[in-house]
């Protein structure tokens, strides 16, 4: 007897098949909660995530792997060798941000810490990077107990500074792709309060920008406000520089393209009749290409300092444009790997909650570990963590949930815990398959 299937049944019968091989079980689920609200109670900032390292660390070794600290800094690497096969790279972020939590739940984040330029300041995680570690051992466990599935080896990466944009070139820096299984593909994921908790999103290619940080130091000739002729004033001047810059994306850059050029701080003078000599900008600068960065950068110096001259300052005194190292680059996810692990996305939560995402102009240092001289092909994705009743109500009055960064950003971390573990472990699986 023939038995037919339509389309929608089978997807409908994978999907219940992959749920059915990625179950988490309660024990599974109740240790993830507690570490995580041990983590969300306990941040810490850039270059600092010392404890969280710690435990890391104590975590990884406790699952069975080969642990290694301090690499790059605070960085921890697992490594679990299971036979022949690829290497697959699964990374997690450890860090916090200088963010006075205001969500008022018993576990919220009540740290300060002193900063590096000796301020006391507050720390939460509030760009989700404690669902991102957590995750990141829940999946360490799960592949370790399922290791009769797949073969080959899986590195995990619990990386020190996303938020500066300095963690991922540290690790690479101090060996990462040397001293360690080199990966034949990278694995990373981020929450977003945009999606509801049990979807998740991703997109191919160009998913995050180039983000550069230039400061522009603009020089001037100070004297009294009632004797302009005597100065040249670079508050004036810089005025002129910040409605220039906006040309370089407005026509300078192609127009199918996407770039942003802020300038996010402006500081100078100290009283009303006093023209200063010394204007401070700072800008954050995003784009996609390399070519275009490179479009963007250039172009910030060139109209800095023609508008310099313009108003007459000599060569010695024009602006000083400095871009600061804190450079996070593109993140492109391969477009065939992408493709292979949406099918895997859909096949565990179903395709009504995998959706396909548009890029965004935030930026992300997972890419540096695709921007390597052997461009490992890398996957990155977004898992919804917001509370799905409360998503619900914000959309059907076309609201916004807080995201990431604010101090009110607050995953509905049970059930994102449980999708980023089954996703995660699904798409490791998908690469690890034994043949």
């Amino acid at each position: 007897m023939r038995i037919l299937v339509s389309g929608a049944a089978l997807l409908a019968l994978c999907a219940s098949v992959a749920s059915a091989e990625i179950n988490v079980s309660q024990d599974e689920q109740d240790y993830m909660e507690e570490l995580y609200l041990h983590f969300h109670s306990n941040p810490e900032l850039s270059l600092y995530e010392f404890e969280t390292a710690a435990r890391m660390a104590e975590e990884f070794a406790a699952a069975g792997y080969e642990v290694t600290s301090e690499v790059g800094g605070t960085g921890v690497v697992g490594v679990l060798r299971n036979g022949e096969g690829p290497t697959v790279m699964i990374r997690g972020d450890m860090d916090g941000l200088p963010v006075k939590e205001l969500t008022r739940v018993p576990y919220a984040s009540t740290v300060t810490t002193v900063d590096e330029q000796g301020r006391t300041v507050p720390v939460m995680h509030a760009c989700g990077h404690d669902i991102h570690i957590t995750n990141l051992i829940g999946v360490a466990r799960k592949l370790v107990s399922m290791q009769d599935s797949w073969s080959g080896t899986v590195v995990l990466v619990a990386q020190p500074a996303e938020e500066r944009g300095l963690g991922a070139r540290a690790m690479i820096e101090d060996g990462l792709f040397k001293r360690f299984p080199r990966p034949d593909y990278n694995l990373g994921l981020h929450v977003t309060a945009n999606l509801p908790a049990g979807q998740a999103g991703y997109k191919p290619e160009f998913a995050m920008a180039n983000v550069d940080s230039v400061d522009i130091t603009v020089h001037g000739t100070g004297g009294h406000g009632a004797a302009p002729h005597l100065t040249h004033d670079p508050i004036v001047l810089s005025s002129y520089i910040v409605t220039a810059l906006q040309t370089l994306v407005a026509r300078n850059l192609n127009p199918i393209d996407q770039g942003v050029v802020t300038v996010g701080s402006i500081h100078g003078g100290t009283k009303h009749n006093i023209i200063s000599d010394r204007v401070d900008l700072q800008l954050t600068v995003r784009s996609y290409s390399d070519e275009n960065r490179a479009l963007l950068l250039e172009g910030i110096s060139r109209i800095a300092r023609a508008q310099a001259l313009a108003m007459g300052l000599p060569e010695d005194r024009l602006p000083e444009v400095t871009v600061k190292n804190e450079y996070t680059p593109a993140l492109y996810n391969d477009p065939d790997l992408s493709n292979r692990l949406a099918g895997v996305l859909r096949a565990e939560l179903g395709d009504a909650n995998v959706e396909l995402s548009k890029p965004v102009m935030g930026g992300e240092d997972f890419a540096r570990f695709g921007r390597t001289e052997e461009r490992i092909p890398g996957f990155y994705f977004w898992l919804g963590a917001a509370d799905p009743d409360q998503y619900a109500r914000a959309e059907s009055r076309g609201l916004k949930l807080p995201a990431t960064h604010s101090p009110f950003f607050l995953p509905s971390y049970e059930k994102t815990l449980e999708t980023g573990v089954r996703v995660m472990t699904a798409a490791a699986l998908e690469l690890l398959a034994k043949t």
